[in-house]
């Protein structure tokens, strides 16, 4: 950032040791995003427990301004997003071969569904506002919130 006063220029550079740097950028890439609260102070980031949250959040300002990632923030949270040309420029700081991509690029597979085929796993156990009388105190059952609809404006029933 620069800071402006009496005429003169100050601008504060961050060091950040290459072994941080190499961290942050192989978390980056290996997930495809980064999470940091918004805490300067905080002495560690929430996931690189070694890596102190502020050069995490210097170091992804600094791949904003060249376009290697989007930013978003959320309840107090920065969210950095790689962009393709952030994934060549990692791949070619890590030295990564072509095939390794982020998992955020990465396809679904198919999974199975963790559901029975014959139906739910509730047993015999009626849903709710299945069972005898439905949902509705008087054992008026019914959908929605119409219930019975043909006794409509026809009085009381006895």
């Amino acid at each position: 950032g620069r800071c402006t006063g009496g005429g003169f220029v100050l601008l504060v550079i961050m060091l950040i040791p290459k072994s941080n740097r190499v961290k942050i950028y192989s978390h980056l890439f290996q997930e495809g995003v980064m999470v940091a609260a918004d805490d300067a102070q905080a002495f560690s980031h929430l996931e690189l427990k070694d890596v102190p949250n502020l050069q995490v959040m210097k170091l992804m300002q600094s791949l904003t301004s060249r376009g290697y990632v989007r930013r978003t923030y959320t309840w107090k949270h920065h969210y950095w997003f790689l962009t393709n040309e952030g994934i060549t420029y990692l791949r070619e700081y890590l030295n990564l071969p072509e095939m390794i991509v982020p998992n955020t690029h990465k396809k679904q597979q198919a999974r199975p569904s963790s559901r029975p085929i014959g139906g739910d796993d509730r047993g015999d156990r009626p849903r709710f506002g299945q069972g005898p009388g439905g949902d509705r105190p008087g054992g008026r059952g019914g959908f929605g919130r119409g219930g019975d609809r043909e006794g409509y404006r026809s009085g009381p029933k006895e």
